[in-house]
């Protein structure tokens, strides 16, 4: 056989690999509940720095593609820890007159083309393995996107990846200022997705539709509720980790709440889920600081202690035990700061119906406070006599437990 005929053979048989390769890379997308995906995509929509956390090979690249190709955005990929400072803070090019025009700072030809295109996603993989003065350069084009003397345009968005340190490869620790220009989010698998995509069919990625007519509401709760925590809690303001993994990581600074009030906008005017907001807020300001800030989000939306004295028969009660409890507080509270028989009767028509719909135990403090609150020339209502039973038997299992606790910790 000639070496002619040998070598259109091996041709034909990588044309037919070719073909192979193409029908393995033929895949579907559909829609899917993805709480991670969901939270990219909002982040990714309200312009902020996304940084995904995860082990080698769960598929965070992959993510970026998919998202990138179901948004129509080009996708730049820039492997950090394989380029020098130079590379995103710029070259210097001496022209003819440094002394009068300067020495500008030449970008490099990615950034040249996200510019050009005026919109895309730049990827910034294995950021946990760049050295601290790579890091150090990454910081304009994070916050400022700024790369050399180029300004990306706001059709840019800006998503990393990074490995644990424990599982990356020469890895480090974030410096402070880089992480917390991102919101951090843990990027798991899910095997039934897992399962589905290689069978050719995986999760579709899309921006969340906004509503308009929420956005000055929503714009306006967000302010509400991150003021509204950090007016009573001040040292939440400002707290840098003492662990130096944890500095890596999420934590509170006014940028990083000023992102948080971005996110909780965003997910407001989207109709967002609790979950995808729990990732969001907790990626952003840290787990601590982002519980708080959900608390408090809750507290935002339980109704006012005034409307349901107003009408106490109309009123319907939070049904988590710890928010009931809030608002069970707020009415005896407005009773004391305003007290008359009237309101005085409505918080005990409250407080019965809290004992109908649900644990008797809630209304036991509430109910002796109001007590103490009783003019002798006010009426005892029935209510209380309906009262007295279940709280007189929470205390008598209150007690109960307290002694089975006293004689358990004898033996």
């Amino acid at each position: 056989m000639s070496a002619q005929n040998v070598h259109n053979g091996s041709t034909r048989q990588l044309d037919v690999a070719a073909d192979l390769l193409a029908l393995l890379g033929d895949t579907s997308t559909e829609w899917r509940a993805n709480p991670q995906l969901e939270a990219l995509t909002l982040a990714v929509s309200a312009d902020l720095p996304v940084l995904l956390w995860g082990e080698p090979g769960i598929g965070k690249t992959a993510a970026l593609t998919q998202l990138a190709d179901s948004l129509g955005l080009p996708l730049t990929t820039v492997i950090a820890s394989v380029h020098e400072p130079s590379d995103f803070s710029g070259l210097p090019v001496v022209g003819d007159d440094p002394a009068t025009q300067g020495v500008p700072m030449a970008p490099p030809d990615w950034a040249v083309r996200l510019v050009r295109a005026g919109r895309g996603l730049l990827f910034l993989d294995e950021l946990s393995t760049a050295p601290p003065a790579v890091q150090a350069a990454l910081l304009r084009v994070v916050l400022e996107r700024r790369v050399g003397a180029l300004r990306l345009p706001p059709g840019v968005r800006i998503v990393a990846a990074a490995n644990p340190r424990s599982s990356a490869a020469d890895g480090w620790e974030l410096s402070p200022p880089l992480a917390n220009r991102f919101v951090h989010l843990k990027w798991t698998f899910d095997h039934e997705v897992v399962v589905r995509g290689l069978g050719g069919t995986w999760p579709t990625a899309s921006l969340p539709r906004l509503a308009t007519e929420l956005l000055p509401d929503a714009v306006a709760f967000a302010r509400r509720a991150v003021c509204g925590l950090l007016t009573g809690r001040p040292n939440l303001v400002h707290q840098l980790p003492k662990n130096e993994t944890l500095r890596g990581g999420a934590w509170p600074s006014p940028r990083s709440w000023e992102m948080a009030l971005r996110l909780i906008a965003f997910a407001t005017a989207a109709g967002t889920s609790r979950e995808v907001l729990s990732m969001l807020v907790r990626g952003t300001v840290g787990d601590g600081p982002g519980l708080e800030l959900l608390a408090s989000l809750d507290r935002l939306d339980l109704p006012d202690p005034e409307e349901l004295l107003a009408d106490p028969a109309a009123a319907v009660l939070p049904e988590r035990g710890d928010l009931r409890q809030v608002v069970l507080d707020g009415v005896v509270a407005a009773v004391r700061n305003r007290p008359d028989e009237a309101r005085w009767n409505a918080a005990w028509a409250l407080l019965t119906l809290a004992v109908e719909t649900g644990a008797p135990d809630l209304v036991v403090v509430p109910a002796a406070t109001l007590a103490t609150l009783r003019h002798d020339d006010w009426q005892v209502p029935a209510a209380i006599e309906q009262l007295a039973g279940a709280v007189s038997l929470s205390q008598r299992a209150d007690r109960a437990r307290a002694r089975t606790k006293t004689v358990a910790g004898a033996h």
